[in-house]
């Protein structure tokens, strides 16, 4: 199997706030109960009951996963861009015949929607998974480097034992980052195809 680079998908490959705000504030129409979408969208990175928690009792839990996941759907997909230097990045991942796979918290139904949408093309998407469990993704996947913007993103890669290469570009800064133990931390995907010539396939320095 070809070697593959490993990205996180919100606010790693896609900027996906403006569309999860909206969720959220449809949800709160249709729920009745408050759910704050700014608070909400500035720690994206955990799995979706994580946040939930915060504004609903646990026994509603399961029932409002599902109406969110609804209207995920609707109101969520449309909206969402590429983050800065993606489109490239992948490109050059590509360039250097390496595969594109996607391991995310976010269900792997709701990913395909996100990539579909903005033409994206990963070769697997592995989705539902957080921190120490997207672990054995990775490494099924044959992934030689993980990259994503939140401390757990990095727990992932260090327990895949692979290096972690993260992203300012989420709600953990970049001394977070190198905390969890990222082994490289760029401001966006736009440093990504240096780093990569650099270590990858040795035909430069990173800029």
């Amino acid at each position: 199997m070809t070697q593959a680079v490993g990205f996180d998908l919100d606010m790693t490959l896609i900027d996906s706030r403006p569309g999860i705000r909206a969720a959220y504030q449809a949800l709160t129409a249709k729920t009745g109960v408050f759910v704050d979408a700014d608070l909400a969208v500035s720690r994206l990175g955990p799995p979706l009951r994580t946040e939930l928690a915060h504004w609903f009792p646990a026994d509603r839990i399961e029932e409002t996963v599902t109406t969110y996941r609804a209207l995920y759907a609707e109101y969520a997909i449309t909206p969402t861009v590429p983050m800065p230097g993606a489109v490239e990045a992948l490109a050059a991942v590509r360039e250097m015949g390496l595969r594109v796979v996607v391991v995310t918290s976010k269900l792997g139904r709701l990913a395909h929607l996100h990539l579909d949408h903005l033409g994206i093309v990963a070769d697997e998407v592995a989705g539902d998974l957080f921190a120490e469990g997207k672990a054995t993704a990775i490494t099924e996947h044959g992934v030689g480097w993980y990259v994503g913007d939140h401390v757990a993103d990095m727990v992932a890669a260090h327990t895949a034992g692979v290096p972690g290469i993260g992203v300012a570009t989420g709600p953990c800064s970049p001394d977070e980052l190198r905390d969890a133990g990222a082994a490289y931390v760029l401001k966006d995907l736009t440093g990504l195809p240096p780093l990569l010539r650099e270590i990858a396939v040795g035909t430069g320095p990173a800029a």
